[in-house]
Formats: structure tokens, C-alpha cells, sequence
């Protein structure tokens, strides 16, 4: 009998060792995992500065080819009303001063 329970009680720590074992491995997995995730995330950042620090003269170029657009389209524009209101500014003139003055 003495033997039976030396054997278990044997076996319990065995068992012990190994459910031990098991938990070190498993939080050393966990803090592989966790550490390769986050060498992945900066690996990553790293590619997408990389990329926008290659893209940053392509796009500021873009905008000012926009800007360049923009800004003649509203020059012309304002020639446009310029020369409106040179043909017709007295008309403009006359008429917002009738309905004023209600005539």
C-alpha cells in the first residue's frame, strides 16, 4: 500500500513537471508570437514611410500641376467678370440704383 501511494504521489509531480513544462513553452510561444508580430508591424511601417517619402515629390508635383489649373481657371475667370462688368457695368450700375430708388 505504501508503495502504491509513494508511485502516485510520484506520478503527481511527474504529472506536475510536465503541466509546468507545458505552461513555460506556452508563454514562451506567446512571447514569440508577440514579439514577431510587432518586428512584423515595424517591418511594415517601415515599407509604407519608405514608400511615402518615395511618393511625396510625385504627389507635391501633382498638386502644384493642380494648383496651377486652378489658379488660371480663376485668373481667367476674373478676366472674364472683368471685361463684363467693362461692357456692362453702367447698365448694372443704373439699374441696381432704379430698383433702389424705386423707379
Amino acid at each position: 500500500m505504501q508503495d502504491m501511494l509513494k508511485k502516485i504521489v510520484e506520478m503527481d509531480q511527474q504529472a506536475r513537471k510536465i503541466t509546468d513544462a507545458a505552461q513555460l513553452e506556452k508563454i514562451d510561444s506567446e512571447k514569440e508570437v508577440s514579439k514577431k508580430r510587432e518586428e512584423i508591424r515595424e517591418q511594415y511601417l517601415a515599407r509604407a514611410r519608405h514608400r511615402i517619402e518615395i511618393n511625396r515629390p510625385l504627389e507635391q508635383k501633382a498638386a502644384e500641376e493642380d494648383w496651377e489649373k486652378a489658379k488660371k481657371r480663376n485668373e481667367a475667370l476674373a478676366k472674364k467678370m472683368d471685361e463684363l462688368y467693362a461692357q456692362k457695368g453702367g447698365e448694372w450700375i443704373d439699374a441696381i440704383v432704379a430698383k433702389v430708388i424705386g423707379e
